[in-house]
């Protein structure tokens, strides 16, 4: 029997591309590097591509290579996202500062719609870099 996901508990949809190397999941990510994705870099930036998914749930280009090599990367849907600083439910994400990492958008910024990877769906309180479940719709 062959079987193939349809749906998951983040329900992202999902596509594998080489990449640089191991991404750990919920890393944000953008075309580039010596393979096809890197890790995104450079506050507010708009070329980010999408986020390493954890368990996508419609898996497009399945069998080139591995989750070492050619992880699956969420363009939309819901999945888990490394954030740093607080965020509340609703926040818009952008790049922050630090490598592959989104952060809330801050009240006074006003980001293009390429700029925003998505939206927060549980609060965070902590100051500390971990993933927690957001909507992603990145733009390309």
């Amino acid at each position: 029997v062959h079987a193939i996901a349809t749906g998951a508990q983040y329900s992202d949809v999902a596509e594998r591309y080489a990449a640089d190397g191991y991404m750990r999941k919920g890393t944000v990510v953008s075309i580039g590097g010596t393979e096809e994705i890197t890790e995104a870099e450079g506050e507010m930036n708009s070329n980010v591509f999408g986020v390493i998914s954890s368990q996508p749930a419609f898996m497009m280009n399945a069998s080139a290579g591995n989750n070492d090599s050619h992880p699956f990367v969420a363009m939309v849907g819901r999945v888990p996202v490394r954030v740093i600083g607080m965020a509340n439910k609703g926040d818009r994400l952008v790049l922050s500062s630090t490598k592959g990492v989104a952060r809330a958008l801050r009240p006074d910024e006003n980001p293009t719609t390429e700029q925003v990877i998505g939206r927060v769906l549980q609060t965070k309180i902590d100051t500390a870099e971990h993933a927690i479940e957001c909507v992603v719709q990145c733009r390309v």
